[in-house]
């Protein structure tokens, strides 16, 4: 059987893909982006220090956050859990989550299907040359509102 599709055949190496500034701290590297799949996902590794945290938000896709190195503690419908490098977190569509660094730093790989919320992370963020700024989250809940149906519940949770 054949068919077609309009995602393109994507290969990164490690280090590869554009790199950007999230406003709430840390690095994304783009994997896969969501034009690149067809909209199917949007795929980030995401490099972060000890103490960084997301607002308490939920959004319109599923979300798996494999940790690659370090430790998080994952805050999913009101419970609160421990992964370290190798584990997983699954956040379905529509489920209140956050998540909190514990180790000094964190490397998470963050994959969300379908790839609805680029956009929200595009505007909630700055090519890596850009200056660091403050975490300001209003501004990312007003991306969320904007682009990509992600919605800030609150503060982090922790």
């Amino acid at each position: 059987m054949t068919g077609t599709s309009t995602a393109a055949a994507v290969v990164r190496a490690q280090d590869e893909g554009e790199r950007r500034w999230w406003y709430g701290g840390g690095v994304h590297t783009w994997k896969v982006t969501a034009e690149e799949s067809g909209g199917a996902l949007l795929l980030f590794e995401d490099s972060v220090t000890g103490g960084k945290s997301s607002p308490l938000h939920t959004h319109p896709a599923d979300e798996t956050m494999i940790v690659l190195g370090g430790e998080i503690l994952m805050h999913l419908a009101g419970a609160e859990h421990r992964v370290a490098a190798g584990g997983v977190a699954f956040a379905p569509r529509g489920m209140p989550h956050a998540f909190l660094v514990l180790s000094a730093t964190a490397r998470l790989l963050c994959m969300h299907t379908p790839g609805t919320c680029e956009a929200f992370y595009r505007g909630a963020s700055e090519p890596l040359a850009g200056s660091a700024r403050e975490v300001d989250f209003a501004r990312i809940a007003e991306s969320g509102r904007v682009n990509g149906g992600i919605e800030i519940l609150g503060p982090p949770p922790f």
